[in-house]
């Protein structure tokens, strides 16, 4: 009799368990620990300070934090893999309550992924989609093949190419460079602008020179304007003889000003430089686009993502639904991740006020 309401007991609190359990997965899950409140550390694992929007980042993400009742650690990784996975195993050994995580390679946190899950800790991945884990909680970017559509877009308007038309006479002579091989953003921003460029390749009116017209001939490491510079300087002295290069599809600002500055080594002058696109609104560029050299770059707000990783941050850690946009777009190889995007803008010479209006930067800095 004893043995048996021992064991009647002791199955009594396993079943009290599983039910204590079943009601923790139900308010979202035990890992997410809802229960704390506010307070606590907020990991925030940024890749470089290599590129002033990074800083600005980190910098905003930290602030915003601090105001909603965190603490922050802010961390580089100097665009070396093993020195994030390092960062991002020291939070989670102190026991950070969330990460938020601008990846430097997409596919090379799966092992530390697992030990924050392990931890209890949800991850924000935040405008760089981390690949290959099932342990993304949510994904706060821009729409980033919309980026890549209005780089296109940009250049079809500048040089007035208006509709497909293989009887067309006059043709442009274009060069494609692409983001990071290791950043899954690059693949959004290529597609969106082969969306719109491929009918005019196939027509005629846009000509490759180079013969370079798959990403990964156009890939440009680390988004590294030195070696979008080298490979400009390339395609030139091999491409380029007589003829002129009428457009440039730069993805990034920092590449923008490489490719600019190879362009100008080989005579072209403020006058003739061809269409050079960008993008992040880098101030550099913004002020080289003043003097009609840069082109065009788009404009992603980044205190306004900053804020909308916050906001799905403290939702998760105080047990409420985090705002999305888009539940089926962002598939990291393990799952498809929600996702909140916001909208790029394209900026070009007309429109600098924008960003000074917007109070992103003021009149004195743009001079």
């Amino acid at each position: 009799m004893p043995t048996r309401r021992r064991a009647a007991a002791l199955a009594a609190v396993l079943l009290i368990g599983s039910l204590t359990a079943c009601g923790q997965e139900a308010r979202g899950g035990s890992r997410y620990k809802p229960e704390a409140g506010k307070g606590g550390t907020i990991g925030l694992a940024m890749p470089t300070k290599s590129s002033e929007r990074w800083i600005a980042d980190g910098k905003n993400m930290a602030e915003q934090f601090r105001r909603a009742g965190y603490k922050t650690d802010l961390q580089y990784g100097d665009d070396k893999v093993e020195n994030q996975v390092a960062q991002i195993e020291n939070m989670i050994t102190k026991g950070h309550r969330l990460l938020v995580v601008a990846a430097i390679n997409g596919s090379a946190l799966t092992d530390v992924l697992q030990r924050a899950h392990d931890a209890g800790i949800p991850v924000i991945s935040y405008d760089r989609l981390i690949l290959g884990s099932p342990y993304v909680d949510y994904y706060a970017s821009f729409d980033n093949e919309k980026v890549g559509r209005l780089q296109g877009q940009y250049i079809l308007d500048r040089l007035k190419l208006k509709k497909p038309d293989k009887g067309a006479e006059k043709h442009y002579n274009i060069e494609l460079f692409a983001g990071s091989p290791n950043d899954n953003n690059t693949k959004y921003f290529w597609s969106g602008a082969m969306k719109v460029l491929d009918p005019y390749f196939k027509t005629g009116q846009l000509v490759v020179r180079s013969k370079q017209t798959e990403m990964n001939q156009a890939t440009t490491q680390d988004w590294n304007g030195g070696i979008a510079q080298k490979r400009m300087d390339d395609l030139i002295s091999k491409s380029y003889g007589d003829e002129k290069v009428d457009a440039v599809l730069s993805p990034y600002d920092g590449m923008s000003l490489g490719i600019i500055s190879a362009l100008k080594s080989a005579g072209y002058s403020a006058k003739d430089l061809p269409v050079v696109t960008g993008q992040d609104a880098e101030l550099a560029s913004v002020k080289s686009i003043a003097r009609g050299e840069q082109t065009q770059t788009v404009f992603k707000d980044t205190r306004k993502l900053a804020k909308q990783a916050v906001q799905m941050g403290d939702a998760v850690l105080t047990g409420k639904k985090p705002e999305v946009n888009n539940t089926t777009d962002y598939d990291n190889g393990k799952r498809v991740v929600p996702a909140y995007l916001l909208n790029p803008v394209s900026i070009d010479k007309s429109n600098t006020q924008l960003l000074v209006d917007e109070g992103y930067f003021t009149a004195g800095q743009l001079k």
